[in-house]
């Protein structure tokens, strides 16, 4: 089954046609997505004629940019102009964007062609895709009584489960990384600014990041050489040179130094992950890494952290869902205050009210100092904590989640359990600093393990370097899980 590097080059080099490789595409999502439930929907009338088109233009000698017939599928909590976009959520469940989200204008641009949607927890505020009000949870692949992470869940169980597609996620405190670890594939969320955010449904506008999920450190290079670089619709996307990813990664591993620091072991950890990720390391270290011991000592308040500042930009962002301008409108109401309470109520899910409650508290007069400015004076803390760290070595090795994907329903009454599964992939946003998982092992119970490498802002190409290298040296990255397409 080909990857996305070998799909771009058969179709530019007019061994495959990009209308067989977006049939392929759709096929796989069929095939898998009654035991998954992972896309929103699928675009199989417009892909194909995107596709015919396509493949019209290669034979006019036309150039077809560096993704040609790249199938790709999108979360659903990104702008396309194809379908809907509703972020999981009944107050958007009719939604149609009337443009494309950046990110998916460049990968068009580049002549890859979209096929779906992929769920998602409501407005990425979850850690295991239950949360979604559109189609319910979607299942992991490799046990499908469990749960894939989340809350780029979809993107993760289709991303195990299928070959030669680039997904779409984004990260706000994990939400890529997280579910590539329970679903057994490389999941990269860049540096902040790396990738303009213009068209991603904001939840926490100074933690969102846009990435992707896929089969290994190679396609997740090939999706950034194209989505990288400045976007004047984002204001904070960096004005940064964007490097030849795919190329860097040919320059090996041996001579970079990386850190472990103990605060990433945590108490509670399961000990097959921590077992498997410190044979990880030793892989590294095999190769040429130099392994350092440093130290992150404010890590263990960044959950506190995280929850406070998501939750108080989730609050200003998600006002703008008042059932007037556009989305759900409650039936019943009497008068104008009545219609914003009814349709934020009947529209919004548990979680999501749970978090703008927690945000608007914390923005409320009197306990602003007390809580919110509190908890950036920590973020900057904890930032202090990964530049002093970066002095010394080139990455930070860890665990991307202290457990592996539990089982279907067991931490969704308890939100305290489940923002605990975040504690090893909140600091990379609130540091604003690249971070990446990959395939280290399994459990007994044949359940996936990532190891996570953090980087320094914008130099992703470092983090995929050292993750490209560990895939040279082992094969867990080519595990197939029990649900998983047949080979065309």
């Amino acid at each position: 089954m080909r990857g996305v590097v070998e799909t771009r080059d058969a179709v530019r080099g007019k061994k495959l046609k990009a209308v067989e490789s977006i049939r392929d595409a759709i096929r796989q999502i069929r095939e898998v997505d009654g035991a998954l439930h992972a896309a929103s929907d699928v675009f199989e009338a417009d892909a194909l004629r995107e596709a015919e088109d396509l493949d019209r233009r290669i034979a006019r000698g036309e150039e077809p940019g560096p993704l040609a017939g790249v199938p790709f599928t999108v979360k659903d909590n990104i702008c396309t102009r194809v379908g809907k976009t509703t972020a999981g959520s009944k107050i958007l469940a009719s939604y149609r964007a009337p443009y494309d989200a950046t990110v998916v204008a460049r990968l068009r641009a580049g002549g890859a062609i979209c096929v779906a949607k992929t769920n998602m927890d409501e407005f990425g505020m979850g850690s295991s895709t239950e949360n979604s009000a559109i189609i319910g949870p979607t299942k992991n692949p490799w046990k499908t009584t469990h749960v894939p992470g989340g809350s780029s869940g979809g993107a993760a169980a289709l991303a195990a489960a299928s070959r030669g597609m680039i997904h779409l996620g984004s990260d706000t405190g994990g939400s890529i990384r997280q579910p590539a670890s329970y679903c057994g594939v490389t999941g990269l969320k860049p540096s902040y600014g790396r990738v303009s955010r213009y068209g991603l449904l904001a939840f926490a506008s100074s933690l969102d990041q846009i990435g992707m999920l896929q089969a290994d450190a190679r396609e997740c290079a090939a999706a950034l050489e194209v989505l990288a670089g400045k976007d004047a619709k984002d204001s904070t996307s960096g004005a940064v040179p964007v490097p030849r990813y795919l190329e860097e990664l040919e320059r090996g591993v041996r001579g970079l130094r990386v850190g472990v620091a103990k605060e990433y072991f945590p108490e509670g950890i399961e000990p097959e992950v921590a077992e498997r990720v410190r044979q990880g390391i030793d892989t590294l270290r095999s190769l040429g890494v130099e392994v350092r011991e440093v130290s992150l000592p404010h890590t263990r308040y960044a959950n506190p952290t995280y929850v406070l500042i998501s939750g108080a930009e989730a609050s200003s962002n998600l006002a703008r869902y008042d059932g007037v301008h556009y989305g759900y409108r409650t039936d019943a109401s009497r008068g104008l205050i009545d219609l914003y309470a009814k349709s934020r109520v009947e529209g919004f899910g548990p979680e999501v009210k749970r978090r703008i409650m927690v945000g608007t508290f914390v923005l409320s007069a009197g306990y602003y100092d007390a809580f919110y400015n509190k908890a950036c004076k920590v973020r900057k803390l904890i930032r202090n904590d990964f530049e002093k760290a970066f002095r010394e070595v080139d990455a930070i090795v860890c665990p991307t989640s202290p457990v592996v994907a539990f089982p279907i329903g067991e931490k969704i009454d308890d939100p305290l359990k489940l923002y605990a599964v975040d504690v090893l992939t909140v600091p990379a946003n609130l540091a604003t600093v690249p971070g990446i998982s990959l395939p280290c092992g399994f459990t007994r119970e044949k359940l996936p393990i990532g190891l996570q490498i953090y980087g320094r802002p914008f130099e992703d190409a470092t983090i995929l370097r050292l993750a490209h290298g560990f895939q040279g040296a082992t094969k867990h990255h080519l595990d197939a899980p029990p649900v998983r397409a047949r080979s065309s």
